[in-house]
Parts: structure tokens; C-alpha cells; sequence
């Protein structure tokens, strides 16, 4: 949504995980959110926090909208929830709607349809968003190493 909170963090998540493959020369990773709440911010503090806390280093992320060219550019844009999906589908060329998906859609053993806000709660909530997010991470991985 604002693009501090859980896309960053899938974001750093993923990058680190690209590295850890060599393939951060093959794979572009970029995170925008659906609203333009925190342009050029940094993640919120509490997400970088709790990434660091497991290796993942999210300081040099900063928040920016989905722009036009990302739906030409990108070859998935993973919406964290219904909500931002719904509007992402709103202002996607109907020639690039086959793009968005969920990044729940990614998770291997965990069933849930979206990947929560923990913006408004507390350390577990934050907790919680990286589990979800290490775990569909590792389905994207997969998925992208099949493509």
C-alpha cells in the first residue's frame, strides 16, 4: 500500500535470496506501493528492525508508487493483498493483467490468501509478515527458477 512495511520487506527478503544464488545479475527485484503515502521513505523502522534481525537489510530501500512502466517493465508484480491487487488490476493494461499475483499465491506450506499489514500492530505482527514472506519467497524462487 504505502510501500514501507511489507513490499520492502519481501523486497530485501528476495534480494537476499537471489544473492545467496548468484542471480542478482539475472533477476531485477524493485517494491512500489499502490498509494504514494511515504514517497522516498525509508521502510518503517519497525520492519527493518525485525529484517536485520534476521540478516536481511532493508536501509537502503525507499518507498515509490507503481508507475505505468512497471507493468511493461516487470514480469510479476505481486500484490500483498486483495485490496492493493484490486487496484494494481485497475490500472494495469489489460495486455499485462496476466502479471499481478498474489505473493501468498507463493507460499508452500502455510495457507493464507494474502500476506497481512502489520503496520498497525506489534512486534508479532512483524514477526508474522516475515515468516509469511521468507516462506512465499522461497516458492518464488522456485517458481522463477522454472521459468
Amino acid at each position: 500500500m504505502g510501500n514501507i512495511c511489507r513490499s520492502p520487506t519481501a523486497h530485501g527478503v528476495f534480494l537476499k535470496k537471489l544473492s545467496d544464488h548468484n542471480l542478482l545479475d539475472k533477476i531485477k527485484v524493485d517494491s512500489a506501493g499502490t498509494h504514494n503515502y511515504h514517497p522516498n521513505s525509508p521502510p518503517d523502522k519497525r520492519s527493518q528492525k525485525h529484517a536485520l534481525n534476521r540478516g536481511y537489510d532493508l536501509s537502503d530501500l525507499r518507498a515509490r508508487p507503481v508507475v505505468d512502466s512497471d507493468f511493461e517493465e516487470f514480469d510479476l508484480i505481486l500484490a500483498m493483498d486483495w485490496d492493493n491487487r484490486a487496484l494494481l488490476e485497475e490500472k494495469c493494461p489489460e495486455k499485462h493483467i496476466n502479471k499481478i499475483r498474489g505473493l501468498a499465491e507463493f507460499l508452500q506450506k502455510t495457507q493464507a490468501s494474502v500476506i497481512p499489514d502489520p503496520y498497525y500492530g506489534g512486534d508479532q505482527g512483524f514477526e508474522n509478515v516475515l515468516d509469511l514472506i521468507e516462506e512465499a519467497t522461497d516458492g518464488l524462487l522456485e517458481f522463477v527458477l522454472k521459468k
